[in-house]
């Protein structure tokens, strides 16, 4: 691997080790945010949170770190004195479900089938090459106590909150959350806004998967929807559809090189990817993008290992 691979997959591995350090959680401050009608956004660390609060009560979507539990309900009675029924998980990885088991003593966890499963089983997150990552089995208090093949609707606070399965996109038990009555919808780390996305490939996603989720979302909701990603601030579908041209395009170009028989290290020193510098993030870089590209389209599941406790 060359030495500029080997920094690519260390700045990740760094990147997803501090994520769950208690000591840096103690320092997260929650950020509150009205997005639309009766539904916020909560930002700590892991995942943005959605709540939907009323007179009925409060449902969130995702809930982060469990560390963090405490912060997310001092934020919510900042908005609201009503209890938390039920918690929603967009997906398995546990910057995303690590709260359930704080939250689900008092409130009702939901998820995919396959989340549950995942939660289950523990297992392995990565991309075919630069990362992975193992995640310990949860615990049974951290399980969702209902889940869905397809979609299932919670009706609270005049909202008909729907979450709908778009499999194989960033893992295989990907939801979108829709609250059509405020015009909001929780795309989960279907769509991100730190530059390009983590695609886990040992999770059952692929990149074709996340681009007809986000493409199947944007045909079915109206243009001023209220976009809140996986992680980043409020969006537009305008930002949706720039991130599905960027996939589109990436795909197309790492595909092309692909069936011409070439190497990853021949698309890597090529810089086939230098088009979308803008795209280059922190956590995933375009050389990390590239591996997860061209281990979709070739189907292979080889890379560095780290266990995370």
């Amino acid at each position: 691997m060359p030495n500029t691979w080997r920094l690519a997959v260390a700045l990740v591995l760094v990147t997803f080790s501090a994520a769950a350090q208690d000591e840096d959680l103690s320092k997260v401050e929650m950020k509150v945010t009205k997005v639309s009608g009766n539904v916020y956004m909560l930002e700590g660390a892991g995942g943005n949170i959605a709540a939907c609060v009323g007179e009925d009560g409060i449902v969130i979507v995702d809930d982060e770190f469990a560390p963090l539990a405490d912060k997310i309900r001092e934020a919510l009675k900042g908005i609201t004195d009503k209890p938390v029924r039920f918690v929603i998980n967009t997906h398995w990885h546990f910057d995303h479900t690590g709260g359930n088991e704080p939250f689900s003593q008092t409130s009702t966890v939901i998820a995919q089938d396959n989340v549950r499963k995942r939660l289950i089983a523990g297992g392995t997150m990565g991309n075919g090459g630069g990362v992975k990552v193992e995640a310990k089995p949860a615990s049974r208090a951290a399980l969702p106590i209902i889940t869905f093949d397809h979609d299932v609707s919670v009706h609270l606070n005049g909202e008909d909150i729907r979450a709908l399965h778009f499999p194989n996109g960033h893992t295989d038990g990907d939801s979108v959350i829709f609250f059509p009555q405020s015009n909001v919808v929780h795309m989960g780390d279907d769509f991100v806004t730190y530059g390009f996305p983590f695609v886990d490939l040992q999770s059952g996603g692929s990149v074709e998967g996340m681009i007809a989720a986000a493409e199947q979302v944007a045909a079915q909701l109206p243009p001023d929807v209220k976009v809140i990603p996986g992680h980043g601030p409020v969006s537009s579908m305008d930002d949706v559809r720039r991130y599905v041209t960027m996939l589109k395009e990436t795909l197309a170009v790492v595909g092309r090189g692909v069936r011409a028989g070439k190497t990853l290290d021949q698309l890597q020193q090529e810089n086939v990817l230098g088009p979308w510098l803008k795209w280059d993030g922190k956590f995933i870089t375009r050389e990390q993008w590239l591996i997860t590209l061209y281990n979709d389209l070739t189907g292979k599941k080889t890379g560095e290992f780290i266990k995370h406790n």
